[in-house]
């Protein structure tokens, strides 16, 4: 059984990778939509803030 812990840290760990880049992409298209949405009707400190809490929270 111990033969395939490698293997099934090797598939957790691409899982893990596959997993960020998502959220890259998702935290890109949130910047170019929401957040830049918000700035252009006025409502800068509360994009920032919102966008300060995400990263916050994907940076644990």
């Amino acid at each position: 059984m111990a033969a395939y812990c490698p293997d099934i840290l090797i598939q957790v760990s691409a899982i893990g990778a596959a997993l960020n880049s998502f959220n890259k992409v998702l935290l890109a298209e949130h910047i170019r939509n929401c957040v830049a949405d918000d700035i252009k009707v006025g409502k800068e400190n509360e994009a920032i803030d919102e966008l300060v809490q995400v990263l916050q929270k994907l940076m644990k």
